[in-house]
């Protein structure tokens, strides 16, 4: 366990709030990292933890939270400090109270003009995860060639060495067609949450949206809206709403299935199970619009 005590003096310095005899207690937080809140003075913080060689991964989510909240467009925790303390490395939020109700509408309108910050190149100035997962963010001028080489390559690479070699056979087979994909899409590099699962998104107390546990880099924003679609899909107020301020391209119903393709091999390599057969139909449909 880290020294609270270390923490605590760390979050006291970083936000000069008092935290006089605090607690911690222990809260869910998703499979990747512990949680818990840091309580003291009438003051919440949002900490979470993991082995001490993993404290870039939290100094990125730091970045990637930052990169969000510059674009004035969503709601997302403020990063306190990060750190090590013993064999745990950690990182101190701003404490956000979910509850409230509805949210898929400003959810929608709000992703939109995130992803209308953009940049010069597709990737971001440092890697990242996603997951536990390292996720390679090499600045690119070309969409088709940072997918294929950062997000799919580097996936698939994973996946052959852990126990899913033969989705590489097909895996080439799509890569070296991907161009055509894109024949009549051309993205702009927007700024991406990354990661935006229904387990990533909540309404605080207000009604407004939150995004959280980003990975984060400028790509193409149908990325984000897919993987919303592939673990349950957001509200459906949700896609109407973005389909207001940003219509997607026509195109999408297909490109969805390649960039959430990513997820689940990534989902392959972090827990196994069925995601490599789920990868595996994936690319042979994918591979069927090609033919």
């Amino acid at each position: 366990m880290p020294d609270w005590s270390e923490i605590v003096a760390n979050i006291v310095k970083a936000s000069g709030e008092p935290l006089d005899t605090p607690t911690a207690r222990p809260v869910g937080g998703g499979s990747i990292n512990q949680a818990y809140v840091v309580e003291g003075d009438g003051h919440r913080y949002f900490v979470k933890l993991n082995r001490n060689h993993l404290l870039d991964m939290f100094e990125a989510e730091a970045e990637g939270l930052n990169e969000m909240r510059s674009a004035n467009a969503i709601k997302v925790p403020a990063p306190i400090c990060y750190g090590t303390s013993g064999s745990e490395a950690y990182i101190a939020l701003e404490y956000i109270a979910f509850g409230g109700s509805g949210g898929g509408q400003k959810l929608g309108e709000q992703l939109a003009v995130l992803h209308k910050k953009t940049w010069d190149h597709f990737g971001w100035h440092r890697e990242n995860t996603i997951g536990s997962t390292p996720q390679p963010n090499t600045p690119t001028d070309n969409w088709a060639d940072f997918y294929r080489q950062y997000r799919l390559g580097f996936q698939l690479e994973l996946a052959t060495r852990n126990g899913g070699a033969h989705l590489m056979r097909n895996g080439e087979r799509l890569m070296a067609e991907l161009d055509a994909f894109f024949a009549d899409h051309h993205p702009v590099p927007s700024l991406l949450h990354g990661d935006l699962w229904g387990g990533n998104y909540s309404t605080d107390q207000d009604g407004n949206p939150v995004i959280f546990d980003p990975a984060t880099y400028y790509g193409d924003r149908e990325a984000d809206i897919a993987m919303t679609e592939l673990f349950g899909g957001f509200p459906r107020e949700f896609y109407s709403a973005y389909n207001e301020v940003w219509p997607l391209d026509e195109g999408y119903s297909t490109r969805k299935t390649l960039y959430n393709l990513y997820h689940v091999i990534n989902h392959f390599n972090l827990f196994g199970g069925g995601y490599l057969s789920q990868a595996d139909r994936m690319i042979g449909s994918l591979l069927s619009e090609i033919r």
